[in-house]
């Protein structure tokens, strides 16, 4: 058992500088619209058609907002048209505090903590910020937004008509860069390069590096992490929760272990909580059979492939590569704040990396009976046809699955809904 998980604070000067003011949306600074407006560009994408928005959506918790696509594979189609990549989107918002990717000793073994993307490869470590980094990933991401060149984006960015520019936030002659005359013939294509100069490729880096840091601005915004759900006005005394949103309050925190890594403990300076402690854990999540990766030509091991998530990427890391092994099948322990949000206007969502999950209940369903009911026949048994039969296909990776925190809760059917309940009070937006 993670005996450490509620122990773990995210660095006071992190909380401090990042979460806005409570309970009350402010004005965005220029370095927020600036990020807000290059989140919200579809330019920037090499066809021109494919924004963050695309994957992550306001209303639908700031992850993806397609009923049609979160109910099937769960993986979002990127500017070019069949390409697509493996997991389904995280959301943008409460990700912004998750700290520098680290590790802690616990019982001989390394806890990893922090970074961003479901695996941890924006570790933070280059610009101090991990959601600036994981920022940076799918503008240049082949099977996201596609763009050949990190030129590409700031060019885009630098002569884009935006309510606040580039050169406002970071300085008049930022984007004083001899472009060649044929940089958007480069830019439309998958493979182009931008001929630059030392001097001018060098501005471009770090101007790219500063597009990073402007997105990770807007989303660590009260826009973004507004802390307005139900839930947040209960902790403040202005709302109260019904009979059955509080039992499902009283089981999250106890016999249904949920708060052991979505953590209800406020923040160092009583922030809040995220309801995520930025762990990484392998939760025996089935196949989704839909994800359309496995029938990818980039992606030869078919349906056999096996996401390997945290313990993929430390297998690139010398430092840490002999925690490798441990760490399989390991995905970041995401927030739960918004995890209902759109539902209740009839937007499906997904849950988990690959989305296998399409419903609360069924999540719920199975954190408390995944050991207890046998083993579907077919592997890539989907939720409903598993609930329907009463069986949880295979895990997708068998190593390292948590055994010590679900699995086998003995929660009954009325403790089940009447967590999905307590879920429900998470949505940002509620008015008391």
């Amino acid at each position: 058992m993670k005996t450490l998980r509620c122990m773990i604070p995210v660095p006071a000067v992190l909380v401090v500088l990042i979460l806005p003011a409570v309970l009350g949306a402010q004005s965005l600074t220029p370095l927020q619209q600036l990020g807000k407006s290059i989140f919200f560009d579809s330019n920037l994408s090499v066809n021109r058609n494919q924004s963050c928005a695309a994957c992550h959506g306001p209303a639908a918790g700031w992850t993806g907002p397609d009923s049609a696509i979160n109910g099937g594979g769960a993986v979002y189609e990127g500017s070019v048209a069949g390409k697509f990549g493996n997991r389904k989107p995280p959301s943008a918002a409460y990700a912004t505090p998750s700290p520098i990717l680290h590790y802690l000793m616990e019982k001989k073994e390394a806890l990893f903590v922090g970074g961003n993307f479901w695996d941890g490869r924006a570790t933070g470590e280059r610009l101090g910020n991990p959601a600036a980094e994981q920022a940076l990933g799918p503008f240049l991401n082949p099977a996201e937004q596609a763009l050949p060149d990190s030129a590409c984006v700031v060019h885009r960015v630098c002569t884009a008509a935006y309510p606040v520019t580039f050169e406002q936030v970071w300085g008049s002659t930022s984007c004083d860069i001899a472009w060649p005359a044929d940089v958007e013939t480069a830019c439309r294509s998958t493979s182009g390069t931008v001929g630059l100069s030392p001097a001018d490729r060098a501005k471009v880096s770090a101007n790219y590096d500063s597009i990073g840091r402007s997105v990770a601005a807007y989303e660590a915004s009260s826009e973004v992490n507004a802390f307005t759900s139900k839930y947040d006005y209960y902790l403040a005394g202005r709302a109260e929760l019904t009979k059955e949103e509080k039992k499902g309050l009283n089981l999250f925190k106890s016999k249904g272990k949920c708060a052991k890594c979505h953590v209800l403990d406020p923040g160092p300076n009583g922030e809040p909580p995220l309801l995520t402690d930025f762990t990484y854990d392998n939760l025996g999540i089935p196949r989704n059979s839909l994800n359309p990766f496995y029938y990818s030509p980039d992606n030869p091991a078919g349906t056999a492939w096996a996401d390997p998530g945290l313990g993929g990427f430390l297998t690139s890391r010398s430092d840490y590569a002999a925690f490798a092994a441990a760490n399989m099948g390991k995905h970041k322990v995401p927030t739960l704040r918004n995890v209902a949000l759109g539902t209740e206007s009839g937007l499906v969502k997904a849950f988990a990396h690959n989305g296998y999950f399409k419903t609360l209940y069924g999540i719920v369903n199975f954190y408390n009976t995944r050991d207890t009911k046998p083993r579907c026949a077919d592997p890539l048994t989907p939720e409903a046809a598993a609930l329907a039969q009463g069986c949880w296909p295979a895990p997708e990776v068998a190593e390292n699955v948590n055994t010590s925190e679900l699995g086998k809760l003995n929660l009954t059917k009325d403790q089940e809904d009447a967590i999905v309940t307590f879920l429900k009070t998470l949505s940002d937006g509620y008015i008391p």
